[in-house]
């Protein structure tokens, strides 16, 4: 299936629920709440008085049952697959100011779609400062140093180096001004400091091709974006274990963003002569940069296959490129297509 690359606006207020909803292995985005509990014992790193009181319908926005360490080094994966940061939240359950800045997250447009397009988000649960203490010290978040409390911030590259650790209390709205909350201005700000330098899409693909012709393999290219839920289904495909070893055998994989990438959507029209009929669209490339057969089936761009004839066509791509897979290869992966097709046709 392929997604119109009109049908979610650049600057319009990006659903971060929905965003994760598409695409639950890889989260560009917080799952924000929008109610808070606020417990009188609570380390709060606050500059004013606590926020008002939680309604009576409580939703825990922490996973408190959640493994830190594996949905950190999941974060990191997809964060080099998208050349993107992982922003690490420590806090609680029991943090009003924790869940105000989600709410202020949520509420500010420019800030979710920050997060979607350049984040790879993590929550972790800290207890009562009694939990992942071990994890907040491998990355230098000095929950307890000067009062900083919950909620804190560490920004991480793809390969695990820290970029930056930031108490909250700094990026709160001065002591005053009501509604109490964060201030958007800031902690926008905060985001784009750290956020990955942008990549130039002729420069990439152009390595991928020198890559695959050193290697005698082809290149799979896919063009996608961060809002494009159907891009991130193939993704996510494509990076399954099996899948990823098959594909490995006869092609060098290489993703064009065409909303974060430098010239990204040029390259797409250039590709596709403007026929492209949406993301995600795919080509396969010989050793020389040399166009073979795409994603554009006689019906129409087939995108992430999720129709019996659409997976023909993708089998068929793999036929006619003349991949140096067996036929046990390709009939594998065509039968792990039939159960996320399933899934996305239910959605």
């Amino acid at each position: 299936m392929a997604e119109d690359s009109q049908s979610v606006p650049r600057g319009s207020n990006f659903d971060s629920k929905r965003a994760v909803q598409d695409n639950p292995m890889n989260p560009h985005a917080l799952t924000l709440a929008a109610v808070f509990l606020l417990s009188p014992t609570a380390n709060l790193a606050i500059a004013g008085d606590p926020p008002a009181a939680a309604p009576a319908k409580i939703e825990k926005i922490y996973d408190e049952s959640a493994d830190a360490n594996k949905d950190l080094a999941a974060a990191l994966a997809n964060a080099k697959r998208n050349n993107t940061r992982v922003l690490v939240q420590w806090g609680g359950n029991w943090c009003g100011w924790c869940v105000l800045l989600h709410k202020a997250c949520e509420a500010d447009r420019n800030i979710a779609k920050e997060l979607l397009f350049e984040y790879e988000v993590v929550l972790v649960d800290v207890g009562h400062f009694d939990k992942h203490q071990d994890l907040a010290t491998k990355y230098g978040a000095d929950l307890k140093k000067n009062g900083n409390g919950v909620p804190f911030l560490t920004v991480l590259a793809a390969d695990g180096t820290v970029l930056a650790n930031q108490e909250t209390g700094s990026l709160e709205k001065p002591a005053g001004v009501e509604p109490r909350g964060h201030d958007s201005a800031k902690v926008l700000a905060f985001l784009k400091q750290h956020q990955a330098p942008a990549l130039n899409a002729e420069q990439v693909l152009g390595a991928a091709v020198a890559t695959a012709k050193s290697e005698g393999k082809l290149v799979f290219v896919h063009f996608g974006a961060p809002w494009c839920g159907w891009c991130h289904r193939l993704e996510d495909w494509m990076a399954m274990p099996a899948n990823a070893a098959i594909l490995a055998k006869a092609f060098v994989d290489v993703k064009i963003d065409t909303d974060r990438m430098i010239g990204g959507e040029a390259i797409l029209k250039a590709h596709s002569a403007g026929k492209n009929g949406g993301i995600p669209w795919c080509e396969i490339l010989d050793g020389d940069g040399k166009a073979l057969v795409n994603s554009n089936a006689p019906t129409g761009n087939i995108g992430f296959p999720a129709q019996p004839d659409e997976i023909v066509w993708f089998v068929e791509m793999l036929k006619k490129s003349n991949a140096k897979l067996t036929a046990e290869d390709i009939a594998s992966l065509a039968a792990s297509l039939a159960k996320p097709a399933k899934v996305a046709q239910a959605n």
